[in-house]
């Protein structure tokens, strides 16, 4: 091994030592948040936010290594996705540090330690996200690939449900309780966001191994309007025929129609547009779990708020309001509709997706 071969492999030593040891204090550091939040130990959590200092050093020094580390030996290929892995890997344990500082802070005001539904829900989601983050930790300081892949399917499988708090938060009427179940919620979205860095670092780790990238992301989207015979169908069937590649789309109605409008069949028969997906449902069909995983809710005929009184917290809500359904004898109506859902479904999934969505 030559000098250069040989300076080369111990400054990638000193980049694995480096992100091996955050690794470890920013476990230890959403270890020590949890652990202060459930047993109500104020001390720990103090110490866990101080702790967080260090970590932020480690951070830097990192940085600093790895730009040296351009500057002297311009890498290429492998080197080069290993580097650069690792600069987004220092970030997102940097800011995994800050959520366990938010969750230690939250936990030292906290009248009492969580109890019944919400304690548990609370020590189920905590469990799930510290195994996750184990995982991932792991696997990007292995550069085991395989684990990463594993461990993203945990992390897609992870239900973080808000409803609980929600409840708790209506059904309490004492501000003393009211401000705990807030400082809850606070801790909720923080390991919920400490599980979606731990995915993250499982995609830098498949980067960094096979040079694969984070594939696109698929979006759900919900078309609604009064029975699902018309609107609906039309907007669903557009969005599946113009952007297979963007998303997965579905439609349903405040009720459910016998048949779907004889007149939009025959438009999109004559317009060659796929009606084999056709299938007419009501709202009331849907279950909660999928109501909560569409990503964007569309009414074409009033507000969505008509028909889901409580939009999901992962959920967004869009008004197109596209009014009546044509007169049956008017065929040019309906190619009129079909452009205004047309040209909104398109910059829709420009706005998700990036121009020209597929």
């Amino acid at each position: 091994m030559s000098q250069l071969e040989e300076r080369l492999e111990n400054d990638l030593n000193n980049i694995h030592d480096r992100v091996a040891k955050m690794g470890e204090q920013v476990q230890d550091a959403v270890n020590n948040a949890v652990n202060a939040l459930q047993t109500g130990n104020k001390k720990l959590a103090y110490s866990t936010v101080l702790n967080d200092n260090p970590i932020n050093r480690c951070m830097r020094e990192i940085d600093t290594i790895c730009h040296r580390f351009f500057a002297i030996h311009i890498p290429s290929g492998g080197h080069l996705r290993l580097l650069s892995s690792v600069i987004r890997a220092n970030i997102e344990l940097e800011r995994i540090g800050d959520y366990a500082v938010t969750i230690a802070r939250e936990a030292a005001q906290l009248s009492q330690p969580p109890s019944g539904g919400l304690g548990r829900e609370l020590d189920r989601v905590a469990n799930e996200t510290m195994l996750m983050l184990q995982q991932a930790i792991k696997a990007f300081t292995e550069f085991n690939a395989d684990i990463a892949k594993s461990t993203m399917i945990m992390t897609n499988e992870l239900e973080h449900n808000l409803d609980v708090v929600y409840t708790e938060m209506m059904a309490n009427d004492e501000r003393g309780k009211v401000e705990d179940v807030l400082a809850i919620f606070v801790i909720f979205t923080q390991l919920k966001r400490v599980a979606d860095q731990a995915k993250n670092l499982c995609e830098d780790t498949v980067f960094a191994v096979t040079g694969e990238q984070k594939k696109p992301k698929i979006f759900n989207i919900l078309f609604i309007d009064e029975d699902n015979s018309c609107h609906s169908q039309l907007a669903e069937a557009i969005a599946r025929q113009n952007h297979p590649q963007s998303g997965k789309y579905r439609s349903a109605g405040r009720t459910q129609a016998e048949l779907l409008n004889p007149k939009l069949r025959s438009f999109m028969e004559k317009r060659g547009i796929d009606i084999s997906h056709t299938q007419l449902t009501s709202l009331d069909h849907l279950t909660a779990k999928e109501l909560s995983e569409q990503h964007v809710i569309i009414s074409l005929q009033g507000g969505v708020s008509s028909y889901i009184p409580q939009i999901p917290f992962h959920s967004s809500a869009l008004d197109w309001g596209l009014g009546e359904v044509p007169e049956e004898e008017d065929e040019h109506e309906y190619e009129t509709l079909y452009h205004e859902i047309a040209i909104l479904i398109k910059d829709l999934m420009e706005l998700l997706r990036g121009e020209g969505a597929s």
